[in-house]
């Protein structure tokens, strides 16, 4: 069992207020947030959707690797992309869809299978369980 942690702070309200988050590990260090980069475009203000986007693709790299490896068919690289909708529904907030993107340079595999492994990884990785509730989409699987 591993932990992970994150720190977070806010001040004042919700729509006038901002705050920082920061990881135990140090790579976010007082990462400005607040409820505008929630609902509009953003440039150097990041948001729990943002930072729920980064974890979704990169868990979704590694297990895709782990899954194409264990079809026998190992990645040279995957590239993924992972965009979530944070919208109004049943009456308040909340997040409602990751839409999953990949390419992958992976020797001796076609499109079908690469495209069959995509899915499955797409539905197995765990961030992709933590989000039940949460529709995952994967839109596009692409072989180099």
């Amino acid at each position: 069992m591993r932990n992970s942690r994150a720190d977070a702070v806010w001040e004042g309200n919700l729509a006038q207020g901002h705050g920082s988050v920061s990881t135990a590990s140090g790579v976010l260090k007082s990462a400005p947030i607040s409820w505008a980069a929630r609902t509009e475009p953003s440039q150097s203000v990041t948001s729990p959707e943002e930072l729920l986007a980064a974890a979704h693709s990169a868990c979704y790299c590694m297990a895709l690797s782990h899954t194409l490896n264990e079809r026998g068919t190992p990645p040279t690289r995957l590239s993924a992309s992972a965009v979530v909708t944070f919208d109004r529904a049943d009456g308040g907030w909340k997040v409602t869809t990751s839409k999953l993107s990949v390419r992958g340079s992976v020797p001796g595999i076609n499109q079908s299978a690469f495209a069959d492994a995509a899915n499955a990884a797409a539905q197995g990785c765990p961030v992709s369980k933590a989000l039940a509730g949460v529709e995952i989409i994967l839109e596009s699987a692409t072989l180099e």
